[in-house]
């Protein structure tokens, strides 16, 4: 971090690991950057010639930085980045090297595809796959090597990663999207964007107390711990003073994602203990995703120089909040219009109430597919749990808005809002304009003024799979709008009719009272019939419902095959995920904690011995011996009956059946494991106790 001290302010140093539009200007021949920016902006194919240059050129930027090596940097469906480094040299015959890198290389690359999930796409033997540029996102450079964002696929042209869906979504919600405009008289935008701002929910915690845990090193949360003494609820973090060591941290990684051209915009303390968030400013929702990757492993990275460990699970501690990440998504055009902006007055806004329509009936009609975006043995954990939405997918859209819409439905106006200003009462301080509407945090989907905010996806989940869905669904109900309303003889009798018709047949979706109650999930399943797909394994299968299949093949974002195959690889990931989990609980329990138990009970019994032998009554120390003793014996039978169903589970039929029984069998037994032994941990000498405590944990920095 030393070497940022020659830099006067952020501006000097913002993004200077990156081949930004900036460098390309600078370094490019103009009639080259017009090719480039014309990619970029439009989707226009680069000419081998051209890519010649820019590799050329983006080499020469590389190796003046540093750069040794390049790899071409994505997604593939293990829910993490891949990466393989080639180095610029090439030989001579003089034994000596050049530093090369041509357009081939920098459009295509070779990885082997055999060992990343394919879901039954491919056979394991069969191992050629291919990385294909993306123009769209900046290359960058990272540990000395230049690094190029990519899509990847198979030798035979499967989609074997997260990226190429979501670019094929952009499209086609651009498309889409860009029709309704013309209806409403806009021939200037040529294009529209998706944007998504990602806010990234995370702990901390000492490197010395995660290396004496198998349980984070192995599953990222812990499988055992009782509560602390205190915990999240004197609400006493929350935005509270940032302890130095923390501050630090934060510093770097500001700095670290500052360089990489990373909008790190916001951050402060969350609820939990040891939680914290960062927020970034809206990006186009492929750089988004490749930001947000980056900025999940370089948290991992610098907390590691500060001897502190980053969690990005959904639920590392239990009993108190978990991590989260708010996908911020909004769309805009290329003439400067932010198209769910909804003005002054929203109800003469008559665009932007059909984007609003469109978006109200697509979360009302593929809602499964919202909640299978947020699917995972990790986010199972926190949904619901008060401190995320429910599983049940719902819109907020806030009372003034829902005025609108009511007025829409009945034909009549809308009554005025007097009171839009909120008057302090301090003369030093101005008053402020009032939002049109207040957040609702318990609501999965929830409008926050000018876009929407989907609060179910997990802290450590890719984004990816979340923008695609959401751009697809609203590139179908525009659509669908569309091919209405541009045949229709009378314009504006022809969209009155459709927006009433929408609000009439969707306006269930629409909840704005608290998520988190009992009322509401009742209502929600037995009054709206509102679908509550409570678990991952309960979600997934939902992916290949066929309207959903049918959908996707229809804007070629995945083939039926490709949808089949991801569901088959998250099945398969989440019974990994909790075998994983049962084993290591399994290995801790018999080789730490049954043995810490028995030393502690025998600890207890000598003491009991010693008074006896004294003349001393022993009372205490035979009732703790006995409670002792009964919970170790409680933790054995738990333990075998663990091993029984963990062996049980790889008789289960592959899919959905081995995952549900995970789910009720497997992960069942594990809650009754762990609820022995955190009982026990309170008996126990915290000298004899193997595992530090949750105290430690969330304690220590």
């Amino acid at each position: 971090m030393s070497e940022q001290k020659e830099f006067k302010s952020v501006s000097d140093f913002f993004g200077c690991n990156v081949f930004s539009d900036t460098v390309m200007r600078e370094r490019l021949p103009k009639n080259v950057y017009k090719s480039v920016l014309k990619t970029k902006t439009l989707g226009i194919a680069l000419d081998q010639d051209v890519a010649d240059v820019v590799a050329n050129a983006m080499k020469d930027w590389a190796v003046e930085k540093g750069a040794t090596h390049y790899t071409h940097w994505f997604q593939p469906m293990t829910g993490v980045t891949a990466e393989k480094h080639d180095a610029f040299i090439t030989p001579t015959s003089d034994g000596n090297v050049i530093i090369e890198f041509s357009g081939k290389e920098l459009i295509k690359g070779e990885p082997d595809a055999s060992s990343f999930p394919s879901g039954g796409l491919r056979a394991t033997f069969e191992a050629r796959g291919y990385t294909a540029w993306d123009p769209t996102s900046c290359a960058f450079i990272k540990d000395n090597s230049l690094y190029i964002p990519t899509a990847f696929c198979s030798y035979t042209g499967e989609i074997l990663d997260k990226k190429t869906p979501l670019l094929r979504s952009m499209e086609v919600v651009s498309e889409q999207a860009l029709r309704i405009l013309r209806l409403f008289g806009n021939d200037k935008a040529t294009r529209v964007t998706t944007t998504v701002g990602p806010e990234q929910e995370y702990f901390l915690v000492d490197k010395k107390y995660y290396d004496m845990r198998e349980d984070l090193i192995l599953t990222g949360r812990t499988l055992f711990g009782a509560k602390p003494p205190k915990g999240q609820e004197l609400e006493d973090h929350y935005f509270g003073n940032i302890k130095q060591r923390v501050s630090d941290y934060m510093k770097d990684l500001d700095e670290e994602l500052w360089k990489l051209g990373i909008y790190a915009k916001t951050k402060h303390n969350e609820v939990a203990p040891a939680q914290h968030e960062l927020a970034p400013i809206f990006t186009t929702s492929n750089i988004a995703a490749d930001h947000n990757q980056l900025t999940m492993e370089i948290m991992k990275k610098i907390a590691l120089k500060h001897g502190l460990v980053c969690l990005l699970h959904e639920k590392p501690f239990a009993g108190v909040n978990g991590s989260g990440k708010h996908n911020n998504w909004s769309m805009s055009s290329n003439d400067g219009q932010n198209l769910l902006d909804p003005g002054d007055t929203p109800q003469d806004n008559l665009q932007f109430l059909t984007f609003l329509c469109a978006i109200i009936k697509g979360v009302h009609e593929y809602a499964p597919l919202l909640r299978l975006s947020a699917a995972s043995a990790g986010n199972d954990h926190r949904l619901g749990a008060n401190e995320a939405p429910p599983a049940v997918v719902s819109m907020f859209i806030g009372s003034e808005l829902e005025a609108v819409i009511e007025a829409l439905e009945s034909g009549t106006k809308v009554a005025s809002i007097a009171d839009k200003e909120f008057i302090i009462g301090v003369d030093a301080l101005p008053n402020f304009p009032k939002d049109t509407t207040d957040r609702n945090r318990t609501s999965p989907f929830a409008f926050t003024g000018n876009k929407f905010e989907f609060r179910m996806l997990g802290s450590a989940d890719s984004i990816s799979c979340t923008n695609t869905i959401l751009n697809t669904v609203v590139a179908q109900e525009l659509c669908e709008f569309a091919d209405q309303l541009e045949n229709a003889d009378d314009f504006e009798k022809s969209l009155n009719a459709l927006l009433v018709k929408t609000i009439k047949e969707h306006k269930q979706i629409i909840f704005n009272g608290n998520g988190y109650s009992d009322e509401w999930i009742d209502e929600a399943v037995n009054v709206r019939h509102l679908p509550n797909l409570v678990s991952t394994v309960d979600a997934l299968p939902q992916y290949t419902r066929p309207e959903f299949v049918s959908m996707f093949e229809k804007f070629k974002v995945y083939t039926p095959t490709e949808i089949a195959s991801r569901t088959e690889i998250l099945l398969e990931n989440y019974s990994k995920v909790i075998n994983i989990e049962a084993l290591t609980m399994l290995d801790m329990a018999k080789k730490l904690i049954i043995p810490a138990c028995i030393s502690y009970t025998k600890s207890v019994c000598d003491a009991a011995a010693s008074k006896i032998a004294v003349g001393i009554s022993a009372s205490v120390e035979k009732n703790l011996a006995s409670k002792l003793s009964s919970l170790t014996e409680g933790i054995v039978n738990a333990v075998d009956s663990l091993d029984e169903k963990v062996i049980a589970a790889q008789g289960q039929e592959e899919g959905e059946p081995m995952a549900r029984f995970y789910r009720n069998e497997v992960f069942s037994q594990m809650q009754t494991l762990r609820a022995i032994v955190d009982e026990t941990e309170m008996c126990v000498s915290s000298d004899i106790w193997p595992l530090p405590s949750y105290s430690d944990l969330l304690f220590s920095i």
